[in-house]
């Protein structure tokens, strides 16, 4: 049954931790609605906290109405047995042969999705283009007090994968890819600012954090059509770029009963997984 919780916090980030800390629930197993934004106020005077709506599922069915219509309960017949069929059930009893229990069905296992390695996509790529991004990330990582490789490979016309390799890269990656997200954006405009040639798309990765979290939104987008498909109900999810809004998109286009669409703006676009009954 989904339930609700309205927390308020200094910002929404600090409301929706308290609201996790008081349900004992990871952030993926909950949706969240923001209500009313932080105001710091003038000088800290007249602020207001954030305010947000926690909407999770507390694993019970939703009650059934009961009807008010009672039945008269069936009069039962006196039952009598002859002796003679009491036997006949007696040797019928003997001869019935014992059930055998089944014995339990060995699950096979289950395949796992392989990740990328850079070994996988062959030699550095060392052209023109893959030289430029290598220099501006140095750069970068340089500001950053990072001592992580820049390894470019290209893996299509016009479009190169770029590895950060070192250790502790989690400040690299930031919060839900946060900081990551940014320095593919960067990169990306570093490189096709004076571009006279075409534009080209850099992906930029850390820890193979991409496909994980590719992963991890598609488990998380069938767990949501399940809660759809079985109460009936819209589930809007957090905001999410344009990249892990396509992931939920593609993961649930041939879900029955389930169709999905984006709200809101930049960069609080969500995406709405809802119950369609005239999708086969």
């Amino acid at each position: 049954m989904i339930k609700y919780i309205d927390v308020s916090g200094k910002t929404e980030d600090e409301a929706i931790q308290l609201a996790l800390s008081k349900l004992s629930m990871d952030r993926d197993d909950v949706s969240v609605e923001i209500l009313e934004r932080a105001k710091s106020g003038f000088l800290g005077i007249g602020g207001t906290p954030a305010t947000v709506r926690v909407s999770y599922d507390d694993g019970m069915p939703e009650p059934k109405e009961e009807k008010k219509t009672e039945e008269k309960p069936p009069v039962k017949k006196p039952v009598t047995y002859q002796p003679e069929i009491l036997q006949k059930k007696e040797v019928r009893a003997k001869e019935k042969p014992e059930r055998k229990e089944k014995e339990p069905r060995e699950k096979e296992p289950r395949e796992e999705r392989r990740s990328v390695k850079p070994a996988e996509l062959g030699e550095e790529c060392r052209d023109e283009k893959s030289e430029q991004i290598r220099t501006f990330l140095k750069g970068l990582l340089e500001h950053m007090d990072s001592e992580a490789e820049v390894r470019v490979y290209q893996t299509e016309k016009d479009r190169y994968k770029v590895y950060l390799d070192g250790d502790k890269l989690g400040a690299l990656i930031g919060r839900r890819g946060e900081t990551l997200d940014a320095i593919q954006q960067l990169t990306n405009y570093s490189v096709n600012r004076s571009s006279d040639k075409g534009r080209v798309r850099v992906q930029v990765d850390a820890e193979n954090y991409r496909e994980k979290r590719e992963q991890s939104l598609e488990r998380l987008a069938q767990k949501v059509a399940g809660k759809v498909t079985k109460y009936r109900r819209n589930v809007t999810l957090e905001p999410m770029n344009a990249y892990e809004r396509h992931v939920i998109h593609t993961a649930l286009q041939d879900t029955k009963y389930v169709t999905t669409f984006s709200i809101g703006t930049e960069p609080n676009r969500r995406v709405v997984v809802s119950y369609d009954r005239t999708k086969q």
